[in-house]
């Protein structure tokens, strides 16, 4: 079978299931939500109006893993990677197909959430919010970080084989633990996978990385994740 009806079956599959169109809202919606607050934002830290304005990319990360899990979860419940493989006998090819049907969604529904976050804080800050130039890069920025978290997390997702295990590692980890981390280990954080791509939403990254080195560090993560969960697929019974 060749790839095109493989992608067709896959994005079928995502299009069809409730729970995945609803973190893609989540994704939009929490992170546009917080642009609403980016005045306050702006007040503890004039510096950096970008910021302000992209703050919630914190919890739209979180929906972008979400969706990213439960894309690949679904493979491993009541046996339906059996019945998957027994129609694309091709693990790797599924797998891209798979991968594929995450991340053009989660891309394109990345950028409509940076476009419309981007807005609603202009709207908010008025004419003390970041350049159009600088808010351009954030748009590209938050679509592109909210899709490699997505892949990242369906990488993960392939190792383990569960998307409670997945969600049980990633979501205390974005929410508290890298935090705690960045707090006490200085610049070491900064090369963390959400750490890292969120540094294209800051007008003038203080660390060692900038915006695009920042989603490259991301990038290597994500890619990493994604051939440690290929050879899961490939050496594992279904």
């Amino acid at each position: 079978m060749s790839f095109a009806p493989v992608l067709h079956a896959e994005w079928i599959k995502i299009r069809t299931l409730r729970s995945l169109l609803g973190a893609l809202a989540a994704m939009a919606s929490a992170t546009a939500a917080f642009a609403t607050l980016a005045p306050s934002m702006a007040e503890n830290d004039a510096s950096d109006p970008l910021f302000a304005v992209f703050s919630g990319i914190s919890f739209g990360q979180v929906a972008a893993v979400a969706f990213g899990t439960a894309a690949v979860s679904s493979e491993f419940r009541g046996g339906a990677l059996r019945l998957t493989l027994a129609a694309v006998p091709d693990r790797g090819r599924w797998f891209a197909a798979k991968l594929t049907a995450i991340a053009l969604p989660a891309l394109a529904v990345g950028l409509l959430t940076g476009l419309l976050t981007l807005l609603v804080g202009e709207a908010a800050l008025g004419t003390s919010g970041p350049a159009w130039a600088e808010g351009l890069r954030g748009v590209v920025g938050c679509g592109l970080h909210l899709t490699l978290m997505a892949l990242f997390a369906a990488g993960l997702t392939a190792v383990l084989r569960s998307g409670v295990a997945t969600l049980s590692v990633l979501i205390p980890f974005l929410l508290i633990a890298s935090f705690v981390i960045g707090d006490v280990s200085g610049g070491v954080a900064d090369l963390l996978p959400d750490r890292a791509g969120q540094v294209a939403l800051h007008s003038s990254p203080d660390g060692s990385l900038g915006p695009w080195s920042g989603l490259a560090v991301t990038a290597v993560w994500t890619a990493a994740a994604l051939l440690t969960g290929a050879w899961a697929v490939h050496r594992r019974d279904a």
